[in-house]
Parts: structure tokens; C-alpha cells; sequence
């Protein structure tokens, strides 16, 4: 987005730009990119609103995500092996897409929040505990 202000993330519209974009990457990823159009299969069209919920809560509104995230995380790993490379490919992408579209507060705790999500994510798909995956923080209620 060369050429454009970049501005901080201030409402479901930003959430809903950010992660299409973000998601966009990661399907052409040549190494993440299988994992969701091959072995996950996803449906982006069903996924895109549930990640934008799941930020959205982060970032803005606790509480409009209600789902357990871990979950399909550990039946995805037991298809495919989910590598320290994946998740560190995972947070570049999410950190470029940021970079690209935002600065500010909120994008600043987006990249902190998805290191500590991947992080977390890698220990309890490990078999270690979730501490800090059931601790993200969310903003408060605006």
C-alpha cells in the first residue's frame, strides 16, 4: 500500500480489510498455503468472519469471538506436522500485512498478540500447557 497514510486499526472494517489481505498472502504462501488449501481445506469464505471475530475481540470488542482455538489447531496437526517454520512464516506474513496497512497502538498489540498466539500455540500443540494462550489479552471494551 506504497503511497497511502497509514492509520491504526479503528473498527470491524480495518479488522475485515487486514485479515482478507492477510489471508490473500498466506494462500499464495508457497509454504503455508498448502496447509489451509490442501490439508486443512479450508473454507475461506466460512473462515474469513471467524478470524474478524477473533480480532475484532483482541483488538476491540472482547467477547465476539467464543470459540475454542485451540482445537482445530490440534486436529490440523494431526494431519500434518506443524513446524516452528510454519508459525514463524505465519507471524512474517501477519507482520508484513500490518506493516502494510497499519501503525499504531493497536497494530502494535496485533504483532504482539500473534507472537504470543504462536508461541502458545506451539507449546500446547507440544503437549506442554496453554498458560499463556488462555491469557491473551483483549482491549478493553470501548
Amino acid at each position: 500500500m506504497e503511497g497511502t497514510v497509514r492509520t491504526d486499526i479503528a473498527d470491524r472494517a480495518d479488522i475485515t480489510a487486514l485479515v482478507t489481505d492477510f489471508y490473500t498472502r498466506v494462500y499464495a504462501d508457497d509454504l503455508i498455503g498448502p496447509i489451509f488449501t490442501e490439508v486443512a481445506r479450508l473454507d475461506l469464505a466460512a473462515h474469513l468472519p471467524i478470524m474478524c471475530d477473533f480480532w475484532e475481540s483482541v483488538l476491540l470488542n472482547p467477547g465476539t469471538y467464543r470459540r475454542n482455538a485451540l482445537a482445530p489447531h490440534v486436529a490440523l496437526s494431526r494431519r500434518a506436522a506443524l513446524e516452528r517454520r510454519h508459525f514463524d512464516r505465519w507471524l512474517r506474513l501477519w507482520h508484513e500485512t500490518l506493516d502494510d496497512r497499519h501503525e499504531g497502538p493497536r497494530a502494535d498489540q496485533a504483532k504482539r498478540q500473534a507472537i504470543r498466539i504462536a508461541a502458545s500455540l506451539r507449546r500446547r500443540l507440544a503437549g506442554g500447557t496453554g498458560t499463556e494462550f488462555v491469557t491473551i489479552a483483549t482491549s478493553p471494551a470501548a
